[in-house]
């Protein structure tokens, strides 16, 4: 039997009469000429949580959008600020209100049908069945009702509804709004897109992941620093190394020790009683910035053909005269504390440095919540994503100095362009999920983070100079060629071509290199063909591009990116009803309406229909009917 044939035999265990198969075609029609559902990309969020939550919750402004659009006329400015924020964050609002007054039963219902009415609206481009699937399963069957209410000839309906809102306040009034918050947000974003970098400076990452691990449709690309945590849990010592340096840097200690059970006092206690400059932590940093060059130093020597022997700086440095030299040039140190280095083999582990570093690489291993966390960004991940004729990935795809893809030796072969990132994609599930970890599969997660030619990366990192020097010459930091020639429709096209995407309405989506907004820099790149949508959610940002992240929204209209200002807090969004202003550029604007039928959703429908129409064809050739007793496949159709 053919696989064709296997597969309209499963189909007609699913429909076995013609009645069912009808339905589901006309069904499936139906829903292809329905508008597409609303996406939204964000990137380089690196830990902000309370700036992203709030996005989140207000759906980059959209649920403000709809509000103003069906009370603007009916209700004050400050009325609809605070039905805003009752849907993004309904029990806490609900609370403040209470504390302030008592909540009436009219004011109640006054909320109630106004979030309604806003439920209505979003809820106008989907199936009936869609949005009954989107609603809390508790209140689903009372939310459906009330959403297709019809005034009738004597109210009946009305006064039916005004019932079933009359029980719902009397009983548990806070928790159907907080349900019919959820169903509001749901409706308002079909689908999201991570564009990399959840990790990073910001104090809260864990909290984001756990955040995102609720949300209904989602999609994550890989960015530089996912990658780093990656290769930390999957227990690479270079990686483990980085993230605790960073964390220590960036005061954000909380998500190890809180977040994820990972104690630094092996370290600290190392470092106190090692270190001679400084606090107890600028000690912890010295300690674990030593131990970071040295595990890295290690994986260069081990690996020749990642080309990064000019990052082996350690051996570079000349302690008798205070000096570092880094590509030809001789720098200052800022430090002469270097009690565990030896000049004749600077890359080799002390044996208390190996202690700690191994009580640390258990601590990783060991962290359920992190490993959860790392599992979700592996099972909703990747190095790119092709989705709706767009093209989605983090970093870059590597190019030589003429604009061509660039070849990049990896586990002897040469790999660029697609290849490059369907290789890396595969070999990070690999050698995380495998028990048995490959040496040179561990290593290529470091090479991932920080390597040169690295698709996450595409910088050569200077962390070393920036530590050890204060002079800032060399802190240059080289970008590959590819943020130079991003800039041209030509090669935007030669890399959407790479990925099999052909439309004239095809997009790269980019993040990784904050536009610089306040100096006149625009996100959109190569006449609209790539769109770098890191806005600088991170605070460690706001002075330098302007703003505090961007999101890219596709709806069926088309295509427009928000830049947003900076959030104050929660807590200032409950009890002054602020928002993140945010101000709207349109990149396209498509002159029909794109359908359900426009997208990848959409061919995979057609693709069913046209199955059900040949199983149709068959019932009909086969003269089959079905007795109603007898909801089995019909045996007189031969497959």
């Amino acid at each position: 039997m053919t696989q064709q044939k296997k597969y309209l035999k499963l189909l007609s265990e699913k429909y076995p009469t013609m009645r069912s198969l009808s339905r589901e075609i006309i069904n499936l029609s139906a829903i292809l000429n329905l508008p597409k559902g609303t996406e939204h990309f964000m990137s380089d969020i690196h830990g902000e949580y309370e700036a992203f939550c709030h996005i989140l919750n207000n759906c980059a402004g959209v649920i403000r959008e709809k509000a103003d659009m069906l009370y603007g006329d009916t209700l004050t400015e400050g009325e609809i600020d605070e039905i805003c924020t009752i849907i993004y964050y309904p029990r806490e609002k609900l609370r403040q209100i209470r504390k302030e007054r008592v909540i009436s039963t009219e004011r109640h219902k006054l909320i109630i049908n106004r979030m309604i009415g806003l439920a209505k609206m979003l809820s106008s481009k989907y199936t009936r069945s869609k949005v009954r699937k989107a609603m809390p399963p508790d209140y689903a069957y009372i939310i459906d009702e009330l959403l297709h209410a019809q005034k009738d000839e004597d109210d009946n309906q009305i006064r039916y509804h005004e019932r079933i809102i009359d029980s719902i306040i009397s009983i548990d009034a806070d928790d159907f709004i907080d349900a019919l918050a959820g169903l509001i947000k749901h409706l308002a974003v079909d689908h999201l897109h991570i564009v990399g970098d959840i990790f990073d400076r910001g104090k809260a990452a864990d909290k984001i992941l756990d955040l995102l691990m609720q949300h209904h449709s989602l999609d994550i690309q890989w960015g530089n620093h996912d990658m780093l945590w990656i290769g930390a849990a999957a227990g690479n010592e270079a990686c483990i190394a980085n993230v605790v340096r960073n964390s220590i840097k960036y005061d954000t200690l909380g998500i190890l020790e809180s977040g994820y059970g990972i104690s630094l006092r092996e370290l600290t206690v190392f470092a106190e009683n090692t270190y001679r400059e400084g606090s107890v932590m600028e000690k912890a940093l010295r300690a674990i910035s030593i131990i970071q060059f040295k595990t890295e130093g290690q994986t260069i020597l081990r690996n020749p053909e990642y080309g990064m022997k000019d990052r082996l700086l350690l051996s570079q440095l000349d302690l008798s005269a205070g000096t570092l030299t880094s590509e030809g040039k001789t720098y200052p140190l800022n430090s002469a504390d270097f009690p565990t280095l030896k000049p004749d083999s600077p890359y080799v582990l002390t044996q208390e440095e190996r202690t700690v570093l191994n009580d640390l690489k258990a601590a990783f291993i060991g962290s359920s919540r992190l490993q959860q966390h790392i599992r979700f960004l592996l099972e909703n991940g990747s190095m790119y994503l092709c989705y709706n004729d767009n093209l989605l990935y983090h970093g870059c795809i590597p190019l030589d100095d003429s604009g061509n893809f660039c070849g990049v030796p990896i586990f002897s072969g040469i790999y660029k362009g697609k290849a490059l990132l369907d290789l890396s994609d595969k070999v990070v599930r690999h050698v995380y999920y495998s028990r048995e970890k490959d040496p040179e599969e561990l290593d290529f997660l470091w090479y991932l983070w920080c390597g040169k030619r690295s698709p996450l990366c595409g910088r050569n990192i200077k962390t070393f100079e920036r530590y050890l020097t204060d002079d800032k010459e060399a802190w240059h930091e080289q970008s590959d060629p590819y943020y130079s020639f991003y800039e041209t429709e030509k090669c935007c096209n030669m890399i959407l071509r790479e990925f099999d995407l052909y439309s004239e309405s095809s997009h790269i989506v980019n993040g990784h290199t904050p536009v610089l907004a306040s100096s006149g820099e625009q996100p959109i790149k190569a006449n609209g063909r790539l769109l770098v949508i890191d806005g600088g959610f991170c605070k460690d940002y706001h002075r330098k591009t302007g703003i505090a992240g961007y999101t890219l929204i596709y709806n069926s209209h088309g295509l427009r990116i928000k830049a947003h200002q900076p959030f104050e807090s929660i807590e200032k969004a409950l009890t002054e009803n602020v928002d993140i202003e945010s101000t709207s550029q349109y990149i396209e604007t498509q002159k029909h309406r794109i359908m359900v039928k426009d997208t990848d959703n959409g061919k995979r429908i057609s693709e069913e229909i046209d199955d059900l129409y040949e199983l149709l064809n068959l019932y009909r050739s086969s003269g089959v009917l079905l007795r109603k007793s007898t909801p089995d496949t019909p045996e007189n159709v031969h497959f």
